[in-house]
């Protein structure tokens, strides 16, 4: 039953800890877009017969794409909070491993102490027997 356990908590560990790379892949995604959207800010300009030929135009695709950026950032931080989520539950998932760990460790002590104490009483039994037949 406790083996079962520990198999599970060390399962559910693994899921989180796929979980956690997942939404880390997430936030380097998003910080890659949002490099991305500032080098367009930062290389975007007014071009003669361009689609964008007016100063006013400019201003306005840089303040959209900096709008979007705050959205990626926002996007960002929800996920970064999910993340430490993720984070706090591996950290109680691997208590609970290390605990049940603990006491599969403890059980199996148990079990070589008995059967030590077996196969000594056994011994002194043959020893017993030897000694009365003689």
């Amino acid at each position: 039953m406790i083996d079962q356990l520990y198999n599970l908590k060390k399962i559910q560990a693994d899921q989180k800890f796929m979980e956690k790379a997942q939404l880390q892949s997430k936030i380097n995604q998003l910080d890659a877009e949002i490099m991305l959207t500032h080098n367009q800010i930062s290389s975007a300009c007014v071009q003669k017969f361009g689609a964008i030929s007016d100063f006013a135009v400019l201003e306005m695709h840089k303040n959209t794409m900096k709008e979007h950026i705050k959205k990626l950032e926002a996007e960002k931080l929800v996920v970064a909070a999910k993340m430490e989520k993720v984070v706090e539950e591996i950290v109680e998932l691997q208590k609970e491993t290390e605990q049940f760990e603990y006491i599969l460790d403890e059980m199996k002590q148990e079990k070589q102490l008995q059967i030590l104490k077996a196969e000594v009483e056994a011994a002194e039994e043959y020893v017993q027997s030897k000694y009365i037949s003689q």
